[in-house]
């Protein structure tokens, strides 16, 4: 990891780049950050699940060049961006990852980009913990072959980056390594992982689900359970985790000389400074529970008082991305990084209520009725003991009373009843989801990311260090929280 850059800047001068899910929160973080640093990008490549070109164009506008996140630029290349599209820096690919050649049907457009690419970053999945395992395993697991697939055409290759999730690891304690999957293996020991068997129960289940003509509701319903049954077999705790892992074994054990870094951030949070702190979308975890508490639905919090909840803005997931680009291009082999900050500057699961309550005290949520909701002390149950004792005593208790009324009264209640125990069913189902992470144990290690973070600085001129900062120790974690990550989750998500 050597490599003398003359800037990093400069490395993507005049290169052309494919960028996968190109509508989700990192990717258009990263597309903002090369068109704003570098004007002599010769072009970007952005792949859109549409039907045409024409639906691409229009998703192009509407989810991506035309969100806030974009204003800087707008000021310098004028207030619709058009310009981009129309000199073809900017240009909308119609596609989708789950299928062959990603899904392009024009021969001539694919031709072009075999010929031009220089880079794939690899940026799309589908991030639900409850996914279908149909779904999951086409997105998660075999969109990265297609893409690894399409990249090995492309006669000027020089780098793929493929950013997975540091939570692959699952319920592991302890430090957890940044090393590569082999092919097959599983985090409980058991050695019978066969992806391609794994696509063959997919398929017979849904054929299955099909046959007995079930609703697609009750389908849907089932193909989320076998997923989450066929991830618990193996060691992971969801779908999600599970599919992103197999995905990785794919693209590991095929990518032949192909130079491959695989990128593993933590929870991704707002931008810390670029293009402006505070840009967030997307609903995460800890987001929903902060607005609960700021809107007076929520006063206590489960999880581990003790746990390490790692953070990372966006704006440095992307800085690791262009930096691990540059530094790689060229070079075979198969390097790992975790982007975190658990090592480097820890936050405490039990620090989070007071940053929550520190914004919500000083900039309180105004309710419906105009008036500011006041927040109070926030509890922490600390085990599920305590958390199923709570919903007992405060739900179900209440909920056996309503279904014992129902019954006397002749099914009165059964609209009341039903909805309640539906409210109650998917809280419970969204916990066990989400479980391993309220209760999470693991470090992850980054000397791979430091010993990156080291090139960049000897590498880059000093100018440009401002630009592909990516070290959180740099993070006051109680100010960012209270004064840039929920403030810019209150103005981008909620309102």
């Amino acid at each position: 990891m050597e490599q003398q850059l003359s800037s990093i800047v400069g490395f993507l001068e005049n290169k052309t780049i494919l960028v996968t899910g190109s509508t989700g929160f990192v990717a258009k973080v990263f597309v903002e950050k090369v068109l704003r640093i570098q004007p002599n990008i010769k072009k970007l490549y952005l792949l859109l699940r549409a039907a045409d070109s024409a639906s691409a164009t229009k998703r192009l506008y509407d989810e991506i060049l035309g969100k806030e996140l974009f204003s800087v630029l707008k000021e310098k290349w004028g207030s619709d961006l058009s310009s981009l599209v129309d000199e073809k820096v900017v240009v909308p690919v119609a596609g989708d990852i789950a299928h062959e050649d990603l899904g392009v049907k024009d021969d001539n457009l694919k031709t072009e980009m075999f010929s031009e690419i220089d880079a794939v970053i690899n940026l799309a999945a589908t991030v639900n913990f409850d996914e279908r395992y149909d779904v999951a395993l086409g997105i998660n697991t075999l969109g990265p072959k297609h893409i690894l697939d399409f990249a090995k055409q492309c006669s000027h290759l020089k780098v793929f980056v493929h950013v997975s999730t540091a939570y692959v690891c699952g319920e592991k304690g302890g430090l957890v390594m940044e090393a590569p999957f082999k092919m097959g293996e599983t985090l409980n020991g058991t050695c019978d992982l066969d992806i391609s068997n794994e696509l063959r129960l997919m398929e017979n289940k849904l054929q299955q689900l099909t046959a007995d003509k079930l609703a697609e509701k009750a389908i849907t319903r089932a193909m989320k359970d076998f997923g989450n049954e066929r991830a618990r077999k193996f060691g992971w705790p969801n779908t999600y985790v599970f599919t992103k892992s197999m995905g990785e074994m794919l693209i590991g054990q095929q990518r032949g000389e192909m130079p491959l870094v695989i990128l593993r951030p933590t929870i991704v949070t707002s931008t810390f400074k670029e293009p402006f702190p505070g840009w967030i979308e997307g609903i995460r975890t800890i987001d929903s529970l902060a607005i609960a508490y700021g809107k007076g639905r929520l006063n206590c919090f489960l999880g581990d008082p003790n746990s390490t909840i790692d953070l990372i803005p966006a704006d440095m997931v992307v800085n690791s991305i262009i930096v691990a680009m540059a530094v790689h291009a060229d070079k075979p082999g198969e390097t790992v990084y975790q982007v975190g900050s658990s090592r480097r500057n820890p936050i405490k699961f039990s620090q989070i209520p007071g940053m929550g309550y520190n914004h919500f005290s000083q900039k309180p949520w105004i309710g419906k009725d105009g008036k500011p909701v006041v927040v109070g002390p926030v509890k922490i149950m600390g085990s599920m003991d305590t958390f199923h004792r709570y919903v007992y005593v405060r739900y179900l208790l209440p909920l056996k009373a309503l279904e014992f009324a129902n019954i006397v009264s002749c099914h009165y209640f059964d609209g009341v009843y039903g909805n309640s125990k539906r409210k109650i069913d998917i809280v419970m189902r969204l916990v066990e989801l989400y479980r391993p992470y309220l209760f999470f144990k693991a470090i992850f290690d980054d000397k791979n990311t430091d010993k990156l973070r080291m090139t960049a600085r000897k590498s880059c001129d000093p100018a440009d260090m401002f630009y592909f900062q990516f070290d959180p120790k740099c993070v006051d974690w109680d100010d960012y929280v209270a004064n840039t990550h929920l403030p810019g989750a209150v103005k981008h998500i909620y309102r």
